[in-house]
C-alpha cells in the first residue's frame, strides 16, 4: 500500500476546514462538554494544564476525573471545572474501581481526553481498555500513559465506537508498533501512517515535524498533514498535556477528529512561535502557551468570517 504525500498544515488549510462556530443564542452546553481523565498524586499539574487547554480551545463545560489525593489541588487551581475524585491504588494510579464512575462520566461527555500525567500500571491499562471499549461514538484523545491501554486489546479497540485521536511521541509510538525507537525516529511519517492504520484512528506523531494521519472508512489513509511550525521551546514538561487538552476542547465543540487534531497542532505551535518572538526560544512555560490560544484561534476564524457573506440582515 503506497503512502500518501503529506499536505502542509497552513492557515489557508485551516480556514478551508473551519471550526464550528458557536450559536450566538447557545449556552455553555451547546459548546460541548469535555471529560478530562488525567493526573496523579505526583503530577496534578498535568491535569491542570490539560483541563485549561480544553477551555482555551472554547469548550463550554469541563469535568476532570483524577486521583483522590490530586483532586483537591486540581479543583482549587481550575475553578471553572467540576473535579471528581476517583479511586486510586496504593501507588497513586487509577484503580480498577474507577471504571464505573468513569463510565457514568463518559456517557455525558461530547469528547474525552485521557492520559496526561497518569501513572502507568498493568491494572490501570486493563481498566482503561475496558472503559474505552464502553465509550459511545465520541472523539477520545488518548495521550501519554493511557496509550498503554491500546496494547491490551488492540483489535477490539480499533473497532470500538469511540473515535480515537492518538498523540504519541517517538518513544510511545515505538512501543505501540513494536519498532526500535531509532528506526521510528528515522521515519516518523511511516510511523504515523502505521499507527493510524492499525488503530483506525487519527494519529498525531509529535516531533520537530509533526505528522497527522487519518484513515478513511476502510482503514486506509485518507489524509496526512505535516506541521513544521513551532520551535524547540515546546520540548519541555507539560507541553504535550496542553496539546491534548486543546485538541479535546476543539473536538468537544464539534470539530471532526482530523480537524480538531490539525487545529490543535497549529494553535500549539503558533503559540510557541508568538512567545519566541517576544522573549526567545527557551525558558517559557507550558502554561504560558495557553494564554496565546484564543487570540490565534479567533484571528483565523475572523479572517474566514470576513471572506464569507454575512448571514445577518
Amino acid at each position: 500500500m503506497s503512502s500518501p504525500r503529506p499536505v502542509a498544515l497552513t492557515p489557508a488549510w485551516l480556514r478551508r476546514h473551519a471550526l464550528p462556530r458557536p450559536d450566538d443564542e447557545g449556552d455553555k452546553r451547546s459548546r460541548g462538554q469535555v471529560l478530562v481523565v488525567a493526573g496523579a498524586n505526583e503530577m496534578p499539574g498535568a491535569a491542570l494544564l490539560c483541563a485549561v487547554g480544553t477551555l482555551r480551545a472554547g469548550a463550554g463545560r469541563l469535568q476532570v476525573a483524577t486521583t483522590e489525593r490530586a483532586a483537591p489541588l486540581v479543583a482549587s487551581a481550575v475553578p471553572e471545572a467540576r473535579v471528581i475524585a476517583v479511586p486510586e491504588t496504593r501507588g497513586g494510579a487509577l484503580a480498577a474501581a474507577a471504571r464505573t464512575r468513569l463510565e457514568e462520566l463518559g456517557a455525558q461527555a461530547d469528547a474525552v481526553v485521557v492520559g496526561p500525567g497518569m501513572l502507568e500500571s498493568a491494572g490501570t491499562s486493563r481498566m482503561l481498555a475496558q472503559w474505552l471499549l464502553a465509550l459511545p461514538a465520541i472523539p477520545v484523545v488518548v495521550d501519554a500513559a493511557a496509550l498503554c491501554a491500546l496494547s491490551v486489546d488492540p483489535e477490539r479497540l480499533a473497532n470500538a465506537d469511540a473515535s480515537l485521536i492518538l498523540t504519541p511521541h517517538s518513544g510511545e509510538a515505538a512501543r505501540l508498533l513494536g519498532w526500535p525507537r531509532e528506526d521510528l525516529e528515522r521515519d516518523p511519517l511511516a510511523a504515523a501512517i502505521a499507527i493510524s492504520r492499525a488503530f483506525r484512528a487519527v494519529c498525531v506523531m509529535k516531533g520537530a515535524t509533526t505528522y497527522i494521519a487519518a484513515p478513511d472508512a476502510d482503514g486506509d489513509d485518507a489524509t496526512v498533514l505535516s506541521n513544521t511550525r513551532g520551535n524547540v521551546g515546546l520540548a519541555m514538561s507539560g507541553s504535550g498535556d496542553t496539546l491534548a487538552g486543546i485538541i479535546g476542547g476543539l473536538a468537544a465543540r464539534g470539530a471532526v477528529p482530523l480537524h480538531a487534531a490539525a487545529w490543535g497542532v497549529h494553535l500549539h505551535a503558533a503559540a510557541a512561535d508568538r512567545i519566541e518572538a517576544r522573549q526567545g526560544t527557551l525558558g517559557f512555560l507550558a502554561r504560558e502557551l495557553l494564554d496565546e490560544i484564543p487570540a490565534i484561534m479567533n484571528g483565523l476564524a475572523a479572517r474566514k468570517a470576513r471572506r464569507s457573506p454575512s448571514s445577518r440582515t
